[in-house]
């Protein structure tokens, strides 16, 4: 380069930095300014030598990280002195060290942070995908502000990719669109969600967006139009209430539109919400509401409102802490509009996230820090995250990320925030772990319901908790929310593991019984004669009861029978189970069941999507072919779903080794007071054990009865038979 090159582009560099400081949102204490340009020259001198793909400085990609950092997203002096040095670390010769000392613990412990994240092995692969976006969030623990930077430098990059081979943009932009583009959503940074979901359909299906892109700019002039229209027949009637407002016309993402396009099958002159009309208000804060449904009353006198289109989140705030009012109303020319009805705070909450949060939060010197920290534990509680597979948690993720929210009350009148689709169960574990745990049943506007009740706006639900009541697995599908989900699991886990303990003792025991010994090798034996897994499989099963002293006679007989180990150690070397010291408990799934009562019936698996063992799958009751089975995501799903809901039938993949089974006890005795309770008082006191139903008849003298329990196996069925043999009064006891 020539040096009047580089004296020019030494003169940009600093109009740069200068431009960051003044669009600073925060206000910037002579100390933050000094934090900042001491990291703004530690990054010049790193990057002096890099050049980007597109032939400039590298250094105008951390000044460009910064300035959205400090601008659109409003973060802190810390933050931008980390932006600037995002990428010293792993670029550069300047170590971790070096960084901790010149600039302190906070600074180097999140440029740590996306330091490792950008280490992170890149792949096509989901899963991988799905693996590293997890580790992602998982540094949440450390700094939550390690994410937002990094999705400024996600922003950033897909703003300057022209220069990119296609084959990188497609991927990059993928993966915007898999994981960045949902995870502002949850940070509530509308419009940077906005601009990464369209710059990733431009670079994933550039048609799409330069057509779309093309009808927009060409029904601006119609739109401004519309807009003026609309705006003169409401000004009138705020100017008379001495409203301090502005009226402006937003129009609807690209990648929205493409959405609208794709779900509705329509084409764009069809979707008639091609853009929102927001009005916003200066206020005191102790007027905000009363305006906002003043504006309200305002704009339906002259407009007739959409009833089910109006969406309150003045009075109930969404969980990202958005407030507005949204009405849909019937426009000039017949056409519906959407007007969104914001003072000037929700607005910038709304653009701006949680740091606008800081601006407004009332109270001590010390509020920008309790607005920090009480936003971060928001948003830990909705990643949280114990749950092993990636993929799993990746949907399962995205899915909460993009429910709709529903507001019910506690017992106490309080408002709680939940995914649409919540249940009793959900609402249990948002409230407490241990209310979760603990949870018996559940009464939704003083009426029982059972836990897998789907709750609505404005039900007031209470928990009914019982220090004996423990989760189950048919609690899995009973709740929808990633919290609660995780915790039960996680519950399950250790329960599993207490009983995978029994079990090692009991199988300890009875191989020596067999004069087996009890070491490595005859455990590896075992896990491998039962196709099992890993080690605490095998404990498990046999402290459930599922391998019980006959199979481990077989066993033996197979370990004893000379000949056949001679031929196999001959053939072949001896087998050994790849995760037997792995300290988890696995499943086979290897039983379809359907239905409510988990019922086993003749089925056949669907061509179409080919549904194999541990899918989440449904049957469909075909004419001619019995029930089929399809994945839930199959391409015909939707279809069926829709047009014969009445035929679709509740599917899922057991383990039927680990599966609780029903069995039906009959009773018959001398009738005599107090015996219903003395036998009810027996079967509740055996834990593990469910009643399903309870059948009781007394007819001169003589008492009969018929129970339906649930119980593990068949050794917690006989000692509960023998115990009731023992109650006074009951002569038989029997099977059914």
């Amino acid at each position: 380069m020539t040096e009047a090159a580089i004296e020019k582009e030494n003169k940009q560099i600093a109009r740069q930095y200068k431009e960051l400081l003044r669009i600073s949102y925060q206000t910037l204490s002579e100390d933050d300014k000094k934090l900042i340009r001491k990291a703004f020259d530690t990054a010049v001198d790193a990057h002096k030598d890099q050049r980007r793909k597109s032939g400039e400085a590298y250094i105008f990609h951390p000044i460009a990280v910064a300035k959205i950092v400090a601008s659109e997203i409003g973060l802190d002096a810390t933050s931008i002195a980390a932006a600037l040095l995002h990428d010293v670390v792993e670029d550069t010769e300047y170590t971790l060290l070096n960084i901790e000392k010149m600039f302190g613990e906070t600074v180097a412990k999140i440029v740590d942070g996306l330091t490792k994240i950008s280490s992170l092995k890149k792949d096509k692969d989901v899963s991988l995908q799905a693996e590293n976006f997890r580790k992602m969030l998982l540094t949440l623990n450390d700094d939550v502000r390690v994410i937002i930077i990094k999705i400024a430098d996600r922003l950033h990059n897909m703003q300057t990719m022209d220069a990119m081979r296609p084959d990188k943009q497609i991927k990059i932009a993928s993966e915007t669109l898999y994981i960045y583009a949902p995870l502002a959503h949850r940070i509530g940074l509308y419009n940077i969600k906005t601009e990464l979901e369209d710059l990733g359909l431009k670079y994933t299906d550039p048609e799409v967006y330069h057509d779309i892109l093309k009808k927009i700019k060409e029904s601006k002039e119609d739109q401004d139009i519309y807009i003026k229209a609309f705006s003169r027949v409401i000004e009138d009637s705020l100017d008379k209430e001495s409203l301090d407002y502005s009226i402006k016309g937003r129009p609807k993402s690209i990648y929205s539109i493409n959405r609208k396009i794709q779900t509705q099958n329509i084409s764009f002159d069809e979707i008639y919400d091609k853009f929102a009309i927001r009005i916003i208000y200066k206020s005191e804060p102790s007027q905000e509401k009363f305006l906002a449904w003043k504006i309200y009353s305002i704009v339906t006198d002259h407009f007739r409102p959409n009833p089910t289109r109006l969406r309150d989140w003045i009075s109930s705030p969404k969980s990202t802490g958005y407030e507005a009012l949204h009405i849909t109303v019937m426009g000039p020319k017949g056409r519906w509009v959407e007007v969104q009805i914001r003072s000037e705070r929700m607005n910038e909450i709304a653009e701006k996230g949680y740091a606008a949060h800081y601006k407004y939060k009332q109270g001590d010197d010390n509020k920008e820090e309790r607005g920090f920290e009480e936003w971060v534990t928001r948003l830990q509680e909705a990643l949280e995250n114990p749950d092993v597979n990636a993929v799993d948690f990746v949907e399962q993720f995205k899915l909460n990320l993009y429910s709709k929210e529903i507001f019910v009350f506690t017992p106490q009148g309080d408002l709680k925030s939940l995914p649409k689709g919540s249940t009793p169960l959900d609402f249990a574990f948002s409230i407490h772990t241990e209310i979760g745990l603990r949870t018996r049943g559940a009464r939704v506007n003083s009426k029982l319901v059972p836990l897998s009740h789907e709750l609505k706006s404005g039900d007031q639900v209470e928990i009914i908790t019982s220090d004996n009541a423990q989760p189950n697995v048919n609690w899995l599908d009973y709740a929808t929310t990633a919290r609660a989900r995780a915790k039960i699991k996680s519950s399950l886990k250790d329960e599993k593991k207490e009983i995978a303990e029994e079990g090692k003792a009991v199988l300890a025991r009875k191989l020596k019984a067999q004069k087996i010994q009890f070491n490595e090798k005859s455990i590896n034996e075992l896990v491998v004669f039962f196709n099992l897994k890993t080690s605490l499989d095998l404990f498990y099963r046999v402290g459930i009861g599922k391998i019980d002293n006959q199979l481990l006679k077989d066993f033996a007989n197979s370990r004893s029978n000379s000949l056949v180990s001679y031929f196999k150690n001959k053939i072949k070397k001896p087998q050994v189970a790849a995760d037997i010291n792995k300290d988890e408990i696995t499943a086979k799934y290897d039983q379809l069941v359907f239905g409510k009562e988990e019922e086993k019936l003749d089925y056949k698996l669907a061509n179409c999507c080919n549904p194999i063992p541990g899918d989440t799958v449904f049957g469909f009751i075909s004419v001619n072919d019995g029930i089929k089975v399809h994945k839930k995501d199959c391409p015909n799903a939707l279809q069926l779903q829709s047009n014969y809901a009445y035929r679709i039938i509740q599917a899922k993949w057991i383990d039927s080794s680990q599966q609780d089974f029903q069995s039906v006890i009959k009773l018959q005795g001398i009738d005599n007071l107090g015996l219903v309770s003395e036998i009810t008082k027996e079967i509740s006191s055996n834990l593990g054990v469910n009643t399903k139903n309870l059948n009781f008849d007394s007819s001169d003298g003589i008492f009969n009865g018929r129970i339906t329990l649930v119980v593990k196996n068949n050794n917690n069925l006989n000692t509960i038979i023998q115990r009731l043999k023992k109650i006074n009064g009951i002569d038989k006891v029997s099977r059914e």
